[in-house]
């Protein structure tokens, strides 16, 4: 009896310990399958986030180097460069966006005041292909007259930098 009893304890040992290693073999055997796993995830998210990275320089690198009227969509021009542009285009359009137009404004132009939606009733009627010079009194209301037809597809447009104001102040000539 002992011998039986010794015999299935034996078998029993045996059996309990080749279980042991064999969920031992798969258990060390998941974890490095989850280790490298884990180690193609992470190079892969490394790969990830360094693509982003590089992506994100090269954007802010294209930032840095647009000028501001490349952004803008329009471009500052001083008084002595409206002038030229004037004298040199007689097809350029001038749009004064200001409500002071009957107090003084470039010979030419035409009044779109910004500040009652007369610019924007005009814009479907503008012509996107032709050249215009925008300009006010104060700069808030000719980068919004500027801005506005870049934002309907206009592509030639120019602001003048310092306004009436700067436009006067040239010595260049008015009407009234």
């Amino acid at each position: 009896m002992k011998k039986r009893f010794f015999i299935l304890f034996l078998v029993l040992a045996v059996t309990i310990s080749l279980l042991a290693f064999a969920i031992n073999s798969c258990s060390t055997a998941a974890t490095a399958e989850a280790q490298i796993a884990e180690g193609t995830m992470a190079e892969e998210e490394m790969i990830e986030e360094e693509t982003t990275a590089e992506e994100m320089e090269e954007e802010s690198m294209s930032e840095e180097d647009m000028t501001e009227e490349e952004m803008s969509g329009y471009m500052d021009v001083t008084p002595e460069e409206a002038k030229k542009l004037i004298d040199e285009n007689p097809d350029l359009i001038i749009i004064d966006v200001s409500p002071k137009y009957d107090e003084g404004h470039l010979p030419g132009s035409v009044n779109y005041y910004i500040g009652d939606g007369s610019l924007d009733e005009a814009i479907p009627s503008l012509d996107p292909e032709a050249e215009y010079l925008v300009y006010c009194h104060v700069d808030s209301a000719s980068i919004g007259g500027a801005r506005a037809l870049v934002d309907a597809g206009f592509k030639n447009v120019y602001r003048l930098a310092g306004n009436y104001a700067a436009w006067v102040d040239a010595g260049y000539p008015v009407e009234k």
